[in-house]
């Protein structure tokens, strides 16, 4: 295990590299997740029933949290926690998206996409060792109907939707848990059916199957 985690310090370490940690991932990772984060989800509803946008927060794990301290040259105490200047480097890091990342937020409406605007920063806190950031993505389009899922498409981040989703407004939520079971299952269907000599360039996406489902319904 040490020197798994030896491999892990030294291939994350390299210069730059987490900055784009959940934009630009191995294949590979869709058969394996190396980054796990708790979500919280809050959709905001303006009265006349239109969905307004999601707030999304991210709580990373401890050894990724404990990876961007050091390659940050943040918490030089080890006490697991940050003065406020060191927490005002840290705020907006995973939002410095590159074209084309989607920030692992998706909303449909009757399975055509809904559009979600860029990132506004909701700040970012330290807890326990945890690096918690929370953004906000704009939207427009009636609510009743809107699901709503925060996946990576190449699962090398892993998602799960933690606590009670909270809606802003005249609407209700609820989740529908990932099927992991099915989602394993698929997943080592693939890898059989995959030669090894292209299972990582064209490894299929396959991060939704393992996405939490959250439901939007509103009264008419």
């Amino acid at each position: 295990m040490r020197g798994y985690i030896l491999t892990m310090l030294n291939t994350l370490l390299r210069p730059g590299l987490l900055a784009f940690g959940l934009c630009v991932a191995p294949t590979l990772g869709a058969a394996h997740p190396h980054v796990f984060i708790e979500t919280a989800v809050r959709a905001v509803v303006d009265e006349d029933g239109t969905f307004k946008g999601v707030e999304v927060t991210w709580t990373y794990d401890d050894f990724y949290s404990l990876l961007l301290f050091a390659d940050m040259k943040l918490d030089s105490d080890a006490d697991g926690s940050l003065r406020p200047d060191e927490l005002a480097q840290l705020e907006g890091f995973d939002l410095n998206w590159v074209e084309g990342y989607e920030g692992d937020s998706y909303a449909l409406r009757n399975g055509v996409p809904v559009a979600l605007g860029a990132p506004e920063s909701r700040g970012v806190n330290v807890e326990n060792g945890r690096i918690i950031s929370s953004h906000f993505r704009a939207a427009d389009a009636p609510a009743s109907g809107v699901v709503i899922k925060i996946y990576d498409p190449t699962f090398y981040t892993a998602y799960e939707i933690v606590g009670q989703v909270e809606v802003d407004g005249p609407c209700t939520a609820s989740v529908e848990p990932a099927n992991l079971d099915e989602a394993y299952s698929y997943v080592e269907e693939l890898l059989y059916a995959t030669p090894a000599s292209q299972a990582q360039d064209e490894f299929p996406e396959v991060g939704d199957r393992f996405a939490d489902t959250v439901m939007l319904s509103c009264q008419s």
